[in-house]
């Protein structure tokens, strides 16, 4: 399989990966994870790899003759968990090294790559002030490509302000299968994020938010006079950067990040932030179990 989002090697430790929605299992209610056991009323659907643990009666004894490997039969009803990758694509998502919205790009396809191999549903939006495209749920392995080939390269916008409400609206409105939402954003909106997250709690979607910020964004390296101009609607402002404008700035970043995890706990929301110099593979492999969507 070939991708620049992620590569083959990395792809192999995704295999033994699942997705879980949090609130779902707080609720008790089914369709978190489609069965994977032979009964009546379920199909063969796909195969993935053998984990300690599986029931030796799914094994497909002739692959593992042909590749000397072992492969699990998965069957599946029509219960299942669908992920929606919700994807930023506002113009301050253009910032950084690498940019935010790369980042982005390759979380939710190595989150995407986990569902799909496990016969979750999978779509995909891309989004700045409202719906700019759109890939509709897939179910299967044989997605994966399409899902790939979605977010590669994926431009952010130039011009306009962004709003998460905007484009949530939108989407709640024409979406009828709820399930667990991920997230990926700045979230840096004119009209704010609370809105758009009570949006998809109040559509019966799970939100999963992973905040994505640069370093330069937390820790600002201008210094002295300066011409700042904003990624999105091009307004500029002359600004004199010194210690007690670094102070201001210190408490204003504090502040904003206090309220959205302060807002997230209140609105039973799941929270993970991470800026673009944090290891790829720690945040999928670590942190994400850390915070409870993969395991």
């Amino acid at each position: 399989m070939t991708t620049t989002l992620l590569d083959p090697q990395f792809l192999r430790k995704l295999d033994s990966l699942g997705l879980q929605s949090r609130r779902l299992a707080r609720a008790g209610l089914r369709g978190e994870r489609r069965s994977r056991t032979l009964g009546r009323g379920v199909e063969f659907a796909d195969y993935r790899s053998y984990q300690v643990g599986d029931d030796y009666r799914h094994i497909d004894w002739s692959i593992y003759s042909r590749l000397d490997r072992l492969f699990i039969k998965l069957f599946s009803e029509e219960e299942d968990i669908n992920v929606h990758l919700f994807v930023d694509t506002s113009g301050s998502m253009g910032w950084g090294a690498p940019r935010k919205l790369d980042y982005a790009a390759r979380i939710a396809a190595a989150v995407g790559y986990i569902g799909l191999v496990n016969l979750d549903r999978v779509g995909a939006v891309a989004y700045a002030t409202r719906v700019q495209r759109q890939l509709p749920p897939q179910r299967g392995r044989g997605q994966i490509f399409r899902l790939f080939d979605f977010l590669e390269g994926l431009p952010a916008q130039t011009g306009g302000a962004s709003s998460l409400q905007g484009a949530m609206w939108e989407y709640v409105h024409q979406t009828k299968r709820r399930g667990l939402m991920l997230i990926l954003s700045d979230l840096l909106y004119p009209d704010g994020y609370e809105e758009g997250l009570k949006l998809a709690r109040y559509h019966h979607f799970d939100p999963f938010v992973i905040h994505i910020l640069s370093d330069d964004e937390l820790m600002p390296a201008v210094r002295g006079d300066a011409r700042l101009v904003d990624a999105e609607t091009q307004q500029a402002v002359e600004v004199s950067v010194d210690g007690p404008a670094l102070e201001a700035y210190a408490r204003a970043r504090d502040g904003f990040l206090g309220g959205l995890e302060e807002f997230c706990l209140r609105h039973q929301i799941d929270y993970v932030r991470a800026t673009t110099t944090v290891p790829f593979e720690d945040l999928i492999l670590r942190y994400l179990r850390l915070g409870g969507l993969v395991r």
